[in-house]
């Protein structure tokens, strides 16, 4: 059977349909990035990087969802984020020449491009537009974690798993029935909201009891986003 060609993305054309941080750059730097990087298929299920590993790059999602995580001491995930189209991931070890501070495993099967570290290091060099984008996106990166801290000490399991489907709704999307344009496995689940999987279970069956949602398997149909959001308390 013929092999099915690889076609591989422009970074012009991707920046712009993806909104990502490399629309700032030069027409001479973004031809230089699509000469550099290196364009990859992974599988659900495969690493892309590994916690406490030295990393030479980092990742631009072309399509698929990544999850980015920590492991506990005893070794439960804690999901920090997802990376889909435009997002790129690993670049804040890059810039602080450390090892990986977090795993990255593949949930939907992905295209991906490598970039080597000195190719972002010498846009942050000359290019001051990026350099300052880059530097707010890492900054929105740290509110969303500091958030997070927050809510994981101040909030119930209950308002946290429902603040955790609002989020994805509004990162993923609905799809025509109103299903999570994202399937993740209840322990998936569990890893997000930060509590034992049981809890999640049950939680999940005690909203659609209170027709909050609806399940089907991994699929999740949201029919009353203003439940959730009083339930959430995110606009409190």
């Amino acid at each position: 059977m013929k092999q099915q060609e690889i076609i591989v993305p422009l970074c012009n054309n991707c920046a712009l349909e993806s909104g990502s941080i490399f629309k700032y750059l030069t027409p001479d730097e973004v031809e230089t990035l699509n000469f550099e990087k290196d364009f990859r298929l992974y599988k659900r299920g495969d690493i892309l990087y590994q916690e406490g590993n030295r990393i030479s790059g980092f990742f631009c999602v072309n399509s698929g969802i990544i999850k980015v995580f920590k492991t506990g001491f005893d070794g439960k995930e804690q999901i920090i984020r997802f990376a889909k189209k435009g997002d790129i991931i690993a670049y804040r070890s890059v810039l602080s020449n450390e090892l990986a501070c977090t795993s990255a495993k593949v949930i939907e099967d992905c295209h991906v491009c490598f970039i080597p570290s000195e190719i972002l290091i010498s846009f942050i060099k000359t290019n001051p537009a990026y350099a300052l984008e880059l530097l707010k996106l890492a900054c929105h990166e740290l509110g969303e974690a500091n958030s997070f801290i927050t809510d994981i000490a101040q909030k119930t399991v209950r308002e946290r798993l429902a603040e955790i489907l609002l989020f994805l709704v509004n990162d993923f999307g609905l799809d025509s029935d109103n299903f999570l344009n994202i399937s993740l496995t209840r322990e998936e689940l569990s890893n997000i909201v930060g509590t034992a999987t049981e809890s999640v279970i049950r939680l999940l069956s005690e909203f659609k009891s209170d027709k909050l949602v609806e399940l089907n398997g991994r699929k999740i149909k949201i029919i009353n986003t203003k439940g959730l959001e009083k339930i959430s308390n995110v606009f409190s």
